[in-house]
């Protein structure tokens, strides 16, 4: 009962808060204005755009073309919204644009009125770049990261988890939607759920009521049944994201579609493979210690026998990685030019992990949950660092993931407290498909991924 008074008197903040927000929505000539828009992947050469209103009768349709000012493409969507206790959310669109072509930028209206708004379409073939963080919050060093992120060239944005840190306080969802619409309405934010998103209350509200609302992701288009797990692929990379809050065990839904989704796998055509959620399987942190062992526990021998080759997590605010380097001799392959990367890579043998132990054929691990949260970092490690540990601090930051090819992908870590152009943290990574694993693990692979 307590608990229940502290969230009336969040509601009660929250409410008013809204209303102050609502009235922001009319422009001054009486067209409604859309808010917090963003954009995602919704299957092959389609884009989900979705934004809010507080016009019940304002359509769902989306105006598009390649040309600023020319919309020739006219979408037609869906709406949803929500209430959570004295909250009301507004008009939630979600429509699907496309076909689209690839590497392009076009210029799109929503709701048939309002401002303009430009993004582009990721490529079909390498080299692609994501930018990734999670644990982003609405905090001075969330508006660093997101700085930060907005001057690397990407394609695509994941987060690992932790969006608003709305913590039932709804209004902390619409000035987060505000605070990120500048990115997320120019390039596809892919996201999975964290803990801060699931607002639970007992008898009154289901978990991860106003995430799904608001964060619509791909996932019917990839056979889930549920928002929570999803996969995508593009330009030659798969990835599956997780969810560390839904059933997880050998019976659970997402266990079954897990197993069904990686036997769809083609590494001819998706030679990359990686998979992100929120709670870390390696950690070396005092901070969420051991939290994802059970899902380790469950998941990483499938993981493992399909061959991913890098896995995203967040949770503990603090960046950390696994991978490391034995080279051998000379020998240089010629591989397409990256601005700023060498044109030479060494033979090498790298250090990942499964298993609790250094493994060449298991993933590389990073926990990337410094993008800015109002908790602060988590700045006490165990000591030594394990073996699989390679490189581990507490500061704020971004990542950015640059697949150059179907062999090599180069992965580079930017602290807030440094410009964009500083690599704090760099490594090579090499796939999987290129290394020999995955005809190791073939009958194995098979195997497991059919077991009932």
């Amino acid at each position: 009962m307590p608990m229940l008074i502290v969230y009336f008197c969040w509601f009660l903040v929250s409410s008013a808060s809204v209303d102050s927000l609502h009235g922001l929505l009319h422009l001054t000539n009486g067209n409604i204005w859309v808010l917090q828009v963003h954009i995602s992947l919704a299957g092959d050469k389609h884009m989900r755009i979705t934004w809010i209103t507080d016009d019940a009768s304002s359509p769902s349709i989306v105006e598009y073309g390649t040309s600023s000012g020319e919309y020739i493409y006219v979408a037609q969507g869906e709406s949803t919204s929500y209430s959570y206790l004295f909250y009301s959310s507004g008009k939630i669109h979600h429509t699907v644009i496309g076909p689209l072509e690839d590497s392009t930028v076009y210029f799109y209206r929503c709701g048939g009125q309002g401002p303009e708004f430009k993004l582009k379409t990721p490529p079909s073939q390498f080299p692609i770049t994501f930018s990734v963080a999670g644990d982003l919050g609405q905090t001075g060093w969330t508006t660093s990261t997101l700085d930060h992120i907005n001057q690397c060239i990407y394609d695509i944005h994941l987060l690992p988890g932790d969006l608003s840190y709305a913590d039932y306080r709804q209004h902390l969802w619409d000035t987060f939607g505000e605070l990120v619409q500048p990115l997320s309405s120019a390039r596809p934010w892919m996201v999975t759920e964290g803990n801060h998103e699931k607002e639970s209350i007992p008898l009154f509200i289901e978990g991860f009521t106003s995430y799904n609302a608001r964060w619509k992701m791909p996932f019917k288009e990839s056979g889930s049944s549920s928002n929570l797990y999803y996969s995508f692929e593009v330009a030659g990379v798969h990835v599956i994201m997780l969810g560390s809050y839904a059933d997880y065990d050998e019976y659970s839904d997402q266990y079954i579609w897990l197993k069904t989704d990686l036997l769809k796998v083609d590494r001819q055509r998706t030679p990359w493979l990686l998979v992100s959620f929120h709670v870390p399987w390696y950690n070396s942190n005092k901070a969420h210690q051991g939290e994802g062992d059970d899902m380790k526990a469950s998941m990483e021998k499938l993981l493992y026998a399909a061959g991913v080759d890098i896995v995203l997590a967040g949770h503990v605010h603090a960046y950390e990685r696994s991978v490391s380097h034995t080279h051998l001799p000379s020998v240089v392959f010629a591989l397409t030019w990256t601005p700023g990367l060498s044109l030479i890579w060494w033979f090498e043998w790298q250090k990942r992990v499964y298993g609790g132990k250094p493994d060449s054929c298991g993933a590389v691990h990073i926990t990337i949950g410094d993008g800015g949260n109002r908790e602060g970092l988590a700045q006490r490690y165990y000591k030594p660092a394990p073996e699989w540990s390679v490189f581990r601090e507490a500061s704020f930051g971004h990542g950015e993931l640059r697949i150059v090819n179907s062999t090599h992908a180069f992965w580079s870590w930017h602290r807030n407290d440094d410009d964009e152009a500083v690599r704090s943290d760099h490594v090579w990574i090499t796939s999987l498909v290129s290394s020999g694993c995955l005809n190791e693990k073939i009958h194995g692979f098979r195997k497991i991924l059919m077991e009932p």
